[in-house]
């Protein structure tokens, strides 16, 4: 492990509610929550505000809206969140090559290996410099950790948050460790947790005075050696560049189970055709065709076929898990479907895409149109207007979805840089209304481009976590 405190962690602050109050003046300072809005949907970030009340990300949405029912209730927008996070992204690899993103919110950086930090008062100035550059071209705030280690730099951004920066002196690991419960250590679930619970084994100074031979034989080799070496503060994992995607895939939760054995194909081809749109974006292709059914009874069945070759041909990924639906039973009902493709490579194989010719030329005509996306004709016109999406009226500009239903759409009409909108409400099929694109979080610059935008004045670091009530989108 190193002696200078130079990896560092960002974090961005509740980052998909934080952008959704930082693009709607109206919500600022609010509760916000977003996530699946269905009987079954689940809550993947819930603001600040909306923690107060206990809701967190993963909880059922219904469980959200019992504790917080005046909350704003969104869905997600991924490729609005993913603009975002390329800004972000630019501005870690600005400091070193050597940044491994862990999701769109969350990466470690190697800031030795860029030349940006050598001792703790370089890794301090980078990042209270990286946390104002992120502010002046996003308008969001992140939480930075600094510590000798991956995994306490991560420990370190949890302390800061939100909109904070904590930094890990080398040689106080041990002392900082020693009283935390062990589900702080990487590798420590529920089931993991619970097991040493029951084995008396509670803080991490417990875990390292149960020695190394009592969790290798509670755990196995591997894992309790492992968590031995964390409970003494040692963590040799070295920050890696731009880890290797492995698969990509699409799901997606019914509100109600689908007994119709046709739209169930129906659903797969969709996913199909969203999973291929995914893959060529990423500028990838993949070998392997993966259906995943979830039943009535919770029980989940996933089948595979590997092609002769990688494609990101859409007709041959919809004949392939068509193929694979076939040995599914789905009597009784299905509440989750997804496709994914592994195997991944930057190049097709070109004797795929005649294969796929061939096999679109021998269909019959109502097949084909079969295993076309059905969503245009099928999804009834309200549902295009859900909470939190861009919509756009001929007359009064850019706003965003409050809600809808009975035939009605209401709409605050709004800007990232504007003041608080007003309210209006439309029928869901007036022909003034369309759908638009998201607007950027700081004006004149397009979302995934950072501006040339000075930072503000650098302001000291928080050496600890603030309390929950602040809101990072309010303070932009």
């Amino acid at each position: 492990m190193r002696n200078a405190p130079t990896v560092l962690h960002l974090d961005m602050d509740a980052f998909f509610a934080q952008a959704e109050q930082a693009s709607k003046p109206s919500l600022r300072g609010k509760a916000v929550i977003v996530g699946g809005l269905g009987p079954r949907g689940v809550v993947a970030t819930a603001s600040y505000e909306a923690r107060v009340f206990g809701v967190h990300s993963a909880m059922p949405m219904a469980q959200a809206r019992r504790l917080a029912p005046n909350a704003a209730y969104l869905v997600p927008r991924f490729m609005f969140y993913r603009a975002i996070s390329d800004q972000v992204m630019a501005l870690l690899r600005a400091l070193s090559p050597l940044v491994e993103p862990l999701s769109l919110d969350e990466a470690f950086v190697d800031l030795e290996a860029g030349g940006a930090a050598w001792d703790g008062e370089s890794a301090q100035a980078a990042g209270i410099r990286l946390r104002a550059d992120i502010r002046a071209v996003t308008g969001l705030t992140g939480s930075v950790g600094l510590a000798a280690s991956k995994m306490l730099a991560k420990i370190a951004s949890e302390r800061a948050k939100p909109d904070g920066l904590v930094l890990i002196e080398p040689g106080t690991e041990r002392a900082l460790l020693g009283t935390m419960p062990v589900r702080t250590l990487p590798g420590v679930g529920p089931a993991t947790g619970d097991h040493l619970r029951r084995a008396g084994i509670t803080t991490v100074d417990e875990l390292a005075e149960a020695g190394e031979d009592e969790l290798v034989r509670l755990l196995g080799k591997a894992h309790g050696h492992a968590l031995y070496g964390m409970a003494l503060a040692r963590d040799e994992r070295p920050v890696v560049s731009d880890r290797e995607t492995k698969s990509v895939s699409v799901e997606d939760t019914y509100d109600v189970d689908i007994h119709d054995r046709l739209r169930v194909g129906l659903e797969v081809g969709r996913l199909a055709d969203r999973c291929v749109r995914r893959l060529r974006e990423a500028g990838l292709s993949g070998r392997t065709i993966v259906l995943k059914v979830r039943r009535y009874d919770f029980s989940t069945r996933t089948r595979s076929e590997t092609l002769r070759g990688p494609t990101d041909d859409p007709a041959v990924v919809r004949e392939a898990a068509a193929r694979l639906l076939d040995s599914v039973d789905t009597t009784g009902g299905v509440r989750l479907l997804g496709v994914g493709v592994s195997g991944l490579a930057d190049y097709t194989q070109e004797d795929l895409f005649a294969q796929a010719a061939g096999e679109l030329r021998s269909a019959a005509p109502e097949e084909e149109s079969a295993r076309e996306p059905a969503e245009p004709e099928e999804t009834p016109v309200e549902h295009r207007w859900r909470p939190g999406l861009d919509i756009r009226h001929a007359e009064l500009g850019h706003g965003w979805v409050q809600g809808s239903g009975l035939g009605r759409v209401t709409v605050r009409f709004e800007t990232p840089w504007s003041d608080v909108g007003r309210v209006r409400t439309f029928r869901v099929d007036d022909p003034a209304l369309e759908p638009a694109d998201p607007l950027p979080l700081v004006p004149g610059a397009p979302p995934g481009r950072p501006v040339a935008e000075p930072p503000p004045q650098e302001a000291q670091p928080r050496t600890t976590a603030p309390g929950p009530g602040a809101c990072p989108a309010s303070t932009r």
